[in-house]
């Protein structure tokens, strides 16, 4: 009964949040807490669910002040030479910002930590994304798929979870793994390059006034006359097409001839200072809360504090805390500005953290009513005893759904040492089932569990629901991509 229950409310939650008949937040306390009744929980639910919001408080925290740390750097400027870097090398070619997107966000996963990852990522590539027009339920999708197949590296979680949980180096399960990494992140750009040519084609078909009608992918590398203005023709002389798409205008644009025909600004122009489009965004060159003279200041305070979260000396949420307090204190002096300045963040940190307490509820029952337990053990036990052999692979594919719908730690410390145990008896060395168990992780990263995904689509304001039916398949076909090349290279053997 246990199983049917647990295994029926985490199907209901996810068509609920796909079809949007509930926000997640709803669905993350309503969805739990019929079923916990129905599992026979009675009055101790409340019990459970205030065990599981305990373990919650300190991400509630950290993830609290990095969206008020972060904010306020976005604020001041800190990442504005970083956006007119990366659109003066992309360009306004929506596949090149959506590849580029997934470089920055494997790049910045290499500090181990997704909140951080995706605040950066978001920072940096929304603005650029909502200047194009482009759809940001890609750039969620992009960065996740990226931020979970990277997680697999030592310091990530994961792997450092398996390895302590079977009692091996966590360099032997690692570093056999690394084709399998290559090959994921190898998916991944594919991925970014494909949904990059398909925001370039839906702009196409229903922006045509903006971005003109070219014929071919070359238009939208745009083309600069030598004397720096650009002409209302192609490069074989043809009259009536456009060379590159044009942004959109605030006031006053630039003159449109016809329905496919419109004089176009440079690219650098996307953000430059005399760009009145950009006002009222994160990008605005006349924003009150540009801080210019301190942003040697306000770099070397980041610096400082993402040295701090690496070396991990302290607890992160009052890293970000203190980190906070001096950004406040020395970009806005005045307590009424200081006060603004929260007050300006609010809606952000109000979307994740209440996300993040909701779903203590989630975990809360699926761990105090035993539907974890329940779930895993009657996975276990359905693996017919002639697969035995292929236990490692059989790991591999089970990190994918079970990964998504309970912690890394119920799973690395609860069902995979069971597997483990179960595979030596056919020659499957723990390492090899370590080494299948992080697999899942591209799938791992997007569960309603994970506040970092929880943080991602609340920066970009994107509906969970809509995360999900973007990015669930492609993550599975990355995880199993990485899955594959393991048992190639012979990291994930046949007992």
């Amino acid at each position: 009964m246990l199983v049917l229950l647990g295994f029926a409310m985490i199907a209901v939650f996810m068509v609920l949040i796909m079809t949007k008949k509930l926000t997640p937040v709803l669905a993350l306390i309503i969805v739990p807490t019929v079923f916990g009744l129905f599992a026979g929980a009675g009055l101790g639910i409340g019990d459970m669910v205030m065990d599981s919001m305990k373990s919650m408080t300190s991400t509630a925290a950290l993830l609290m002040f990095a969206i008020i740390y972060f904010g306020l750097m976005i604020d001041v400027g800190l990442f504005d030479p970083l956006v007119r870097f990366i659109l003066r090398k992309l360009g306004n070619d929506p596949a090149k910002v959506v590849l580029g997107t997934a470089l920055l966000a494997a790049a910045v996963s290499l500090d181990g930590d997704g909140s951080t990852t995706f605040i950066l990522t978001t920072a940096a590539m929304l603005p650029i994304y909502l200047r194009l027009k482009m759809s940001p339920v890609v750039l969620t999708c992009v960065a996740g798929l990226a931020n979970g197949t990277m997680n697999i590296v030592p310091w990530g979680g994961p792997t450092a979870r398996a390895a302590t949980a079977l009692k091996i180096d966590v360099n032997d399960v690692f570093v056999p793994m690394l084709p399998s990494l290559l090959a994921g992140i190898a998916v991944v750009l594919a991925f970014a390059w494909l949904l990059g040519i398909q925001e370039r084609n839906r702009l196409r078909a229903t922006q045509p006034q903006i971005w003109g009608v070219p014929d071919t992918a070359e238009a939208f590398d745009g083309g600069t006359s030598a004397g720096g203005s650009r002409t209302g023709s192609s490069g074989s002389g043809r009259p009536g097409s456009v060379r590159g798409p044009a942004p959109v205008p605030a006031t006053g644009g630039p003159a449109v001839g016809n329905s496919t025909v419109a004089v176009l600004e440079r690219t650098e122009t996307l953000v430059d200072d005399s760009d009145t489009a950009m006002a009222d965004t994160a990008l605005d060159p006349n924003r009150k809360t540009l801080r210019p003279k301190l942003q040697w200041f306000n770099l070397g305070l980041t610096v400082a504090v993402m040295g701090m979260l690496i070396a991990d000396l302290v607890p992160l949420p009052y890293v970000f805390m203190v980190g906070s307090a001096i950004a406040l204190l020395v970009n806005f002096p005045h307590v009424k500005d200081q006060g603004a300045q929260l007050v300006a963040h609010a809606p952000s940190i109000v979307a994740v953290v209440s996300m993040v307490m909701a779903a203590a509820v989630l975990t809360g029952v699926l761990t105090g009513t035993g539907m974890v337990e329940a779930m895993s053990a009657w996975l276990v036990q359905i693996i017919p005893s002639d697969m035995g052999p292929l236990m490692a692979v059989i790991t591999g594919v089970l990190s994918i759904p079970m990964t998504f719908f309970m912690s890394n730690d119920a799973f690395y410390f609860g069902v995979l040492p069971v597997l483990s145990e179960t595979a030596a008896h056919y020659g499957i060395s723990p390492a090899e089932m370590a080494r299948a168990s992080i697999t899942g992780q591209p799938f791992h990263m997007q569960s309603p569990l994970v506040p970092a995904i929880l943080l991602l689509v609340s920066l970009a304001k994107v509906d969970l629901g809509d995360h999900h039916k973007k990015v669930l398949w492609r993550s599975a076909v990355v995880s199993l991509v990485m899955l594959a090349v393991g048992m190639l290279t012979g990291a994930i053997g046949v007992g």
